[in-house]
């Protein structure tokens, strides 16, 4: 089986070819290496993984032509595409690179994969589609209408395009809901690794939400396990009364337990084994107060439970942190 994976060289996409690299799949990896954050940082990444027999292509997913040339020379079986533009705060100030990444650069790859007859596509998708959903667990059957940050419409937009094509032209996709992924090598703009950083620097760290949030932390190596596991787990159209639904599925890809942003700050300074100088604040534009994953419908699939706990998985990062930056 040959899989493409697009934003090869982000957390997510780097730590799944990691993994696959030693499985029986072939694997191509495609890139656009953009400067949101730390380009060594990505480039660390793709290091190891081209030593390790990675097959890498740097390409935009917004340019239409050369992704569409792409896809049909290579003729993938399954199609992992993670490649976008993240962040919420980012997507207050710089709309413009959502809508050329991850709506203009999501309709390419639709596009592509219809073209190339791809037997699989599996999209990233976000629990910031949730907005401030007031029913927690979050299920995925809930109302996904009211984004409260343009990052999270542009996922929202994700979902919806991939159902119709999925409905138009019998494309079976996989929309894969993640509830804030961590762990070693991560995304030097998420929280934790902004934690880290300040307080081994002796630097305050903002607490927004005046420390009354919520998060649904998935260390990285389950969220890996659950993706590799729904790779062979092809969704079918059904037959309903009236008409035949598309072969379009969701799946939440979370830890299924909810940690309070004050009892994460408390393990990572233990871990640290130093106090953070903390500085509250007010609830940000994008953000919502509390994330949380039912994983019930996953379970059911694939019999995915995480294994990982937040003492592990942040004990791990740190490790990983102090080692990378020495």
């Amino acid at each position: 089986m040959k899989i493409l994976i697009t934003g090869v060289a982000g957390f997510i996409g780097f730590s799944l070819a990691r993994k696959l690299l030693v499985t029986k799949y072939e694997l191509i990896g495609i890139d656009n290496i953009n400067d949101y954050y730390d380009q060594q940082l990505k480039r660390s990444r793709l290091n190891i993984l081209k030593n390790i027999g990675l097959c890498f292509h740097k390409i935009d997913i917004s340019d239409t032509l050369r992704i569409h040339n792409f896809l049909n020379k290579e003729k993938f079986d399954v199609v992992i595409h993670l490649a976008a533009q993240a962040g919420v705060r980012y997507s207050i100030n710089n709309p413009q690179a959502y809508l050329n990444s991850n709506i203009k650069g999501f309709l390419n790859i639709l596009e592509g994969v219809r073209n190339s007859k791809v037997l699989h596509l599996m999209y990233a998708s976000s629990s910031s589609v949730y907005g401030f959903s007031q029913k927690a667990p979050f299920l995925e059957k809930h109302s996904t209408d009211e984004p409260v940050s343009f990052y999270a419409a542009s996922k929202k937009s994700n979902e919806i395009m991939a159902h119709s094509y999925s409905h138009l032209y019998n494309i079976p996709c996989t929309g894969l809901r993640f509830f804030t992924v961590y762990g070693p090598w991560g995304r030097p703009d998420m929280a934790y690794f902004k934690f880290v950083k300040k307080i081994l620097n002796s630097e305050s760290i903002d607490i927004f939400g005046n420390g009354k949030m919520t998060r649904d932390f998935t260390y990285i190596d389950d969220v890996v396990d659950a993706i590799i596991d729904l790779i062979p787990t092809i969704p079918k159209s059904e037959f309903k009364k009236d008409y035949k639904t598309a072969p379009h599925e969701i799946f939440n890809i979370g830890n299924n337990k909810s940690e309070s942003l004050e009892r994460f700050i408390f393990l990572i300074e233990k871990e640290l084994g130093k106090n953070a100088i903390r500085n509250y604040v007010g609830l940000q534009q994008g953000d919502v107060i509390n994330t949380s994953a039912d994983i019930k419908k996953i379970n059911k699939v694939i019999n995915f439970v995480p294994k990982i706990s937040i003492e592990e998985g942040l004990s791990a990062f740190i490790n990983w942190y102090k080692d990378y930056y020495k």
